[in-house]
């Protein structure tokens, strides 16, 4: 060989070399983005789905489908009339847990549905909060959860509890105040 096809050859290298270090940073910066967007959601679609390549691409997907969805703010109204609602379900809880739990869930639905949002499966609506309220669709799952539990009557009143809980904290978020704890259910020390 002569030293203009070595040179030719060297660079060829050296172009493949930089290309798969390019294409890694940008993996990796993908990666980082949507971590970080996601927080620990990432982390249960990862696990879910066993592959850091299948659970980043339904990420993706997730984020395109939202965009392609009205999701608008509440009005004052809606969020006034939902948090006398919410407050009245909060409420009922010291006479009737179960019942108020029930209430909870959907009224968190009516939420959602006056949002924008679908009112498609539970893991689509999760899905579906999970790209624009990633901290506490952990929350709406862990109420759903219980409620599931409930429905079976395998939740005791401490469950209950735990669930609204989970529950005040999605519709805070999606009714836009700042969390107030309830008296209602704080335990008791």
């Amino acid at each position: 060989m002569d030293g203009n096809t070595l040179i030719i050859i060297g660079l060829g290298v050296v172009v493949i070399v930089l290309a798969i270090a390019v294409f890694a940073l940008f993996q990796k910066r993908q990666t980082a983005g949507l971590r970080g967007r996601f927080g620990s959601e990432y982390d249960r679609t990862l696990r879910e789905t066993g592959s850091r390549a299948r659970a980043e691409a339904d990420l993706r997907q997730r984020e395109k489908r939202v965009e392609r969805l009205n999701i608008r703010q509440l009005s004052s109204e809606d969020a006034t009339r939902f948090k006398e609602s919410w407050a009245r379900v909060q409420t009922r809880f010291v006479d009737d847990p179960k019942g108020a739990v029930t209430e909870a869930d959907q009224l968190l639905g009516e939420v959602m549905v006056k949002r924008g949002y679908p009112v498609g499966d539970f893991e689509q609506r999760a899905a579906d909060i999970s790209v624009e309220h990633p901290r506490v669709v952990e929350h709406y799952r862990a109420g759903h959860e219980i409620a599931l539990r409930h429905a079976k009557g395998q939740a005791t009143t401490e469950d209950l509890r735990q669930a609204m809980i989970h529950y005040r904290t999605l519709f805070t978020e999606l009714v836009g105040e700042q969390e107030t704890p309830s008296v209602v259910l704080r335990k008791e020390v």
